[in-house]
């Protein structure tokens, strides 16, 4: 398999530097109080089986806005927000170990609320998180949806890429996306809102969220995604897995498809659905696919 040219792996990788989109629709009905853990925090609304909402780095919970409210018409949705993103404050996710803990704080709340065989929905960071928390508590997780994530970021990289290889990277780019806490960029979130979004609304919405996020936690959590590789896992992971993932003129069909289907052709139950006209931010460039591709998933 051929790994995807350096073009197309820098706008990749950008979201992993500041990751996420809001929603082109209304907002959703009325939600639950906030319940607020170490790593993240919970609202939730409508009632029926779960399903557990999870953004990708420096996401609100409102990227979901366009599918949440009909979700919530026949089933209980569960919106997770990480501390430190849409201005909140970042609690614990200001040390090491940000992945880990969002999943023990989702495991934490599934127990607690009897959610256990949830449909869990997870785009980008979300997307691994949802796999580490298949993985760690098989249990939790009844299916799993991921929009555009990987089993590990550093494929991006090369067939041969190793996590020692790309750690010095990692570390070099948390390092610098910390030292900008308190020094808001509108340009570089600008640029960053264009490798990732297609429609000039959506990239908008992508910057917006992006200037919200504090850029220190985001740096962690995007070290630890880059530094996470969990392809020798996929094998074991039973959890049915529906993937999202885009195609363009920058990331064509022919070259989109042999690459998210090889990253995941170690895990034995895999539905693939290429969404056409998007970049990494599905659900704001093609809302209705988008919402009508969660709809059937969820039943």
């Amino acid at each position: 398999m051929k790994y995807i040219p350096l073009r197309i792996a820098a706008a990749c990788l950008t979201p992993l530097l500041v990751l996420n989109p809001d929603h082109a629709h209304a907002a959703p009905a009325a939600t639950s109080a906030e319940v607020r853990m170490d790593h993240i925090s919970v609202v939730t609304m409508g009632k029926g089986s779960p399903v557990i909402l999870i953004p990708g780095l420096s996401s609100p919970r409102s990227v979901w806005d366009g599918v949440a409210s009909d979700l919530a018409k026949t089933h209980r949705v569960v919106l997770i927000q990480v501390n430190g993103f849409a201005g909140d404050d970042a609690g614990a996710n200001l040390k090491a170990g940000v992945l880990d803990g969002i999943v023990t704080d989702v495991d934490a709340y599934i127990a607690k609320n009897k959610l256990s065989g949830a449909a869990v929905i997870g785009h980008s960071m979300g997307g691994l998180v949802g796999l580490m928390l298949a993985k760690a508590h098989p249990a939790d997780v009844g299916k799993l949806m991921i929009v555009d994530s990987l089993p590990w970021f550093g494929m991006l990289f090369g067939p041969t890429a190793t996590v020692p290889a790309v750690e010095p990277r990692a570390k070099a780019m948390r390092d610098q996306m910390a030292a900008s806490y308190g020094k808001p960029d509108a340009a570089n979130a600008q640029g960053t809102a264009k490798a990732l979004a297609l429609k000039p609304e959506s990239q908008a919405k992508v910057v917006d969220y992006v200037m919200k996020a504090d850029p220190r936690v985001s740096a962690e959590a995007m070290y630890e995604d880059m530094t996470t590789d969990l392809r020798g896992d996929l094998a074991k992971i039973e959890t049915p897995i529906t993937l999202l993932y885009p195609s363009s003129a920058g990331l064509p069909a022919a070259m989109a498809d042999p690459f998210y289907k090889g990253a995941y052709a170690a895990a034995p139950h895999v539905t693939y659905q290429r969404i056409d006209d998007s970049a990494h931010f599905i659900m704001l460039d093609q809302p209705e696919v988008f919402a009508k591709a969660v709809m059937a998933f969820v039943g």
